[in-house]
């Protein structure tokens, strides 16, 4: 896989001249308030469940260190906590509006002592290297301006025998769920999301990125290529979303 031609680091939420970085947090900070709702009621509920079967990969290392990626309004670490009770997750993200509902939900949920949430950019962590036993990120890697290079700080800061989980959307190819699929996501998603978020670009920004996202087989040798072994991909409600893991070398 050449990983200079990954298509969906040209796909942007606004302008095409414009960085994708900077496009990306102004996108989610304008749709914030809406986020965890529409989540929840454009997927039927499906998210939670996919969120919980993310976390269940990390059930046999036992993580004391944890690092959410893109972590947003904190769901994928609330998960990971109920889960797995590790001694600190850190969820970190460029969208300030995002984390500033997620540290409202740790208040209310008296975990700020073992959660605690940091705007940062995920292409450029701030953390040693080697300093978490697991990394996990939920539908945020098609939003890197540079797949590869997030992916790498991801690793970097993965201790070795460490463990990385990341949710992501695919594609389905089963008739009739790939035609229902592609028409949900291209026509019906776009236009609730645009009333209900006040934002017209975003949930066609969704589309748009999920259909130029590698996935499957193509991720997995592109996880392998960047220094992850032990990789597996699963596919979930039909192949609506999968969850890909790897082990540090």
């Amino acid at each position: 896989m050449n990983l200079e031609k990954i298509k969906s680091e040209e796909i942007k939420p606004y302008e095409q001249d414009a960085e994708k970085k900077q496009q990306v947090s102004k996108m989610f900070n304008n749709i914030s308030g809406k986020y965890d709702f529409l989540n929840h009621f454009l997927s039927a509920g499906i998210d939670r469940r996919w969120r919980k079967r993310a976390i269940s990969k990390l059930k046999d290392i036992n993580p004391k260190q944890l690092l959410d990626v893109a972590t947003g309004t904190g769901d994928l670490a609330l998960e990971a906590h109920k889960q797995l009770k590790p001694e600190k997750i850190i969820g970190i993200d460029i969208a300030v509006k995002m984390l500033e509902i997620g540290r409202t939900k740790l208040k209310r949920k008296g975990l700020t002592e073992i959660i605690t949430f940091e705007e940062g950019d995920s292409e450029n962590l701030p953390f040693e290297d080697n300093s978490f036993d697991a990394v996990i990120v939920a539908f945020g890697v098609r939003n890197f301006a540079n797949v590869e290079k997030g992916l790498q700080e991801m690793i970097r800061v993965l201790r070795p025998e460490g463990k990385c989980v990341i949710l992501e959307f695919s594609k389905p190819k089963v008739f009739p769920i790939k035609q229902l699929y592609n028409f949900y996501f291209s026509s019906i998603l776009p236009g609730i999301g645009r009333i209900t978020s006040k934002d017209k670009k975003a949930y066609s920004y969704l589309y748009e990125s999920v259909q130029a996202f590698p996935e499957g087989k193509d991720f997995e040798q592109l996880l392998q290529k960047l220094g992850l072994n032990q990789t597996s991909c699963e596919a979930l409600t039909m192949g609506i979303c999968s969850i890909y893991t790897g082990t540090k070398q």
